[in-house]
């Protein structure tokens, strides 16, 4: 494989990975290039970024390389945030709150096992905007947080208690379930008039 080739597989392992990161060994192990060529590669993608004006860059905590943006950006982000219009909810983030809202209390670990996939961004989502809360602590290892859904979302979506929401259907397939779940919770894609 050539050396642009690798930079992209190793900048979409570095996406994927998000918040965690991914360490130079894993990475040489994934693509089956020495440790230190990955190592290289990572600087000379450093490079690349800067020299291009990129918004984002590689970094390195705790040994593991992660995509972050640039601190200098931080301003435009604060305003993404704090936007009005910003009131729309991601497909993961409105799949987690369905779980959340079905099967509380339950731990991020029981919501990745439902899903299949990771929900820490959508459960930050989420708890930002205030649908959903930690709600104590599991028993046993590690005492993992529980969450459940806020008074908030029963405003947001107009109900009067949990109860109100919908049966979920059985034996539901995945493609299914997303469907229901942005007919249920479409009312998040539009901005509410508070």
């Amino acid at each position: 494989m050539d050396y642009d080739k690798l930079k992209g597989v190793i900048e979409g392992l570095l996406f994927i990975s998000g918040d965690e990161g991914i360490d130079a060994k894993e990475i040489s192990e994934i693509t089956e290039v020495s440790e230190e060529e990955v190592i290289d590669l990572i600087e000379d993608m450093k490079a690349d970024f800067r020299r291009a004006g990129r918004g984002i860059q590689i970094v390195e905590v705790a040994k593991a390389y992660q995509l972050t943006t640039l601190p200098e950006h931080v301003p435009y982000f604060e305003r993404l945030a704090t936007s009005p219009g910003q009131s729309t909810l991601s497909q993961a983030a409105l799949e987690t709150l369905a779980i959340v809202a079905y099967k509380q209390p339950l731990t991020r670990s029981e919501i990745e096992e439902i899903r299949g996939v990771k929900c820490e961004k959508a459960l930050n989502t989420l708890l930002s905007k205030q649908l959903i809360r930690e709600a104590g602590r599991a028993e046993g290892i590690g005492r993992p947080i529980l969450y459940a859904t806020t008074k908030e979302f029963l405003e947001h979506f107009g109900l009067r208690e949990l109860g109100d929401l919908p049966e979920p259907p059985v034996n539901l397939d995945i493609e299914e379930a997303r469907l229901e779940a942005s007919a249920l919770f479409g009312k998040a894609e539009e901005p509410t008039n508070d």
